[in-house]
């Protein structure tokens, strides 16, 4: 399936994008280890997140889904999971894969996590590594899926000093330090999203955070509580660098997580120009949330930030096409995490700007993306969901038609992308198929 993209005029909308994955696929796991029922709201309805919830299941926790986006969570407590009859298969969804090492690191029976091709090829041994030092017995293909974890009953609390920012690793570390005895600590180099720590401390544990080292004592027993899931900044980007660009677009995207751990690409949207504001700010339970207001800009070219890049690691293909509308070069550095994520993102941005025209200069952990005028053409996605609607996005303002190959993937964290952008003005339509 591809997208084809005519050029059309993205206008003033009033939007709601698909809740937050990071926090539906936590309110999956810690509601499942929870003591109680643990309500759902705003649940992202996604590839990934639906596959977190059918391991769930599988383990012996009963889940039930009344609406589409409301989950109802039986927990079965610290030590209630049951051994699964087969592998536990994750899909596209590294984040699902790290967490949930960390919580089978800590059971008294073993299980193997599996995906899909693009998954089974991206490096585990960042939690294999601590996981292991806690005493989880854990056997890769050379640092990669499958992983095949021999839980250990008897973990033991660790310091331990991530080597690069990592909130997934963080996140494992922390979830396996539930079931350990004493104290287990994680200090990080930069800040990464908290939403972790964030529900622990809803349900009940005490989470200490101090100049960039988290801690927590275990074993510990978590109560279930209500969880809200806000909308997704990640998907939000997408509607919001559509607005940017546009001729004269005043959009309002409602109910959006700002968790202050991801809101870099707000910041480096506004140093390249760009009008979005927040209005409405509240909490929705412990995650901060805003209704953000966008107005059509006239970006320009910067040099992004390091120091902003573990707090919008993954709207970085969104960036890249910001900067190839810009006026003037962006130099994007520190950013090499991102060729091991569901496709090497810097690579695929690089040559997909390059097929629309825009000049992209590469290296080992960034680029330099040369603004220009996007010209139509082919792009491929790489089968990356986030590559997918940022190049999308360059559609909306392309000379001429731009269509974006292997789409599928976008169910996985943005059910109703098409929609939802179509609904803003923009001439968006899936085609099924290899030629437009």
């Amino acid at each position: 399936m591809h997208y084809l993209i005519q050029p059309a005029a993205v206008g003033d909308a009033a939007i709601i994008v698909p809740g937050d994955k990071s926090v539906s696929h936590r309110a999956i796991m810690l509601g499942s280890i929870a003591e109680g029922v643990t309500e759902v709201s705003g649940f992202l309805a996604g590839e990934d997140c639906l596959a977190t919830m059918s391991a769930f299941r599988s383990m012996g926790v009963m889940i039930e889904r009344p609406a589409d986006t409301e989950l109802v969570v039986h927990g079965v407590g610290l030590r209630g999971l049951q051994a699964p009859r087969g592998d536990l298969d994750l899909g596209n969804s590294g984040t699902a894969m790290r967490l949930m090492a960390g919580v089978l690191a800590g059971q008294d029976f073993s299980a193997t996590l599996t995906g899909d091709a693009s998954l089974t090829g991206r490096p585990m041994q960042r939690v294999i590594t601590p996981l292991s030092r806690m005493g989880a017995d854990i056997v890769s293909r050379d640092g990669k899926p499958p992983l095949q974890i021999r839980g250990n009953p008897q973990l033991e609390g660790i310091e331990y000093t991530l080597p690069m920012a990592s909130a997934q690793v963080k996140s494992a570390v922390l979830l396996a330090g539930l079931y350990a005895n004493g104290r287990t600590a994680v200090t990080e180099p930069a800040v990464t999203r908290d939403h972790t720590e964030r529900m622990l401390r809803a349900m009940g544990v005490p989470v200490a955070a101090r100049h960039g080292r988290i801690s927590l004592e275990g074993p510990a027993r978590l109560t279930a509580c209500a969880v809200g899931v806000p909308a997704d900044l990640s998907s939000a980007a997408f509607l919001i660098l559509a607005a940017l660009l546009a001729d004269d677009a005043d959009i309002l995207i409602r109910d959006v997580g700002v968790n202050p751990t991801r809101t870099g690409v707000l910041d480096i949207l506004r140093a390249m120009g760009g009008a979005v504001t927040l209005e409405n700010p509240r909490n929705l339970g412990e995650e901060p949330v805003a209704d953000i207001r966008v107005r059509s800009s006239k970006l320009r070219g910067i040099e992004v930030d390091p120091a902003l890049v573990s707090l919008a690691i993954d709207e970085f293909p969104v960036l890249f096409v910001a900067a190839g509308a810009a006026d003037g070069a962006t130099r994007f550095t520190g950013i090499g995490e991102l060729r091991v994520k569901e496709s090497d993102r810097i690579a695929a941005m690089a040559t997909g700007l390059r097929a629309l025209g825009i000049r992209v200069e590469e290296f080992d952990d960034g680029a330099i993306v040369h603004g220009g005028r996007f010209a139509g053409g082919e792009v491929q996605s790489l089968g990356d969901h986030r590559i997918a609607m940022s190049l999308a996005v360059a559609g909306t303002v392309a000379e001429g038609p731009v269509t974006v190959h292997d789409v599928a993937a976008v169910e996985t964290s943005f059910p109703g992308f098409e929609a939802c952008l179509a609904g803003a003005g923009a001439d968006i339509r899936s085609v099924r198929g290899d030629s437009a």
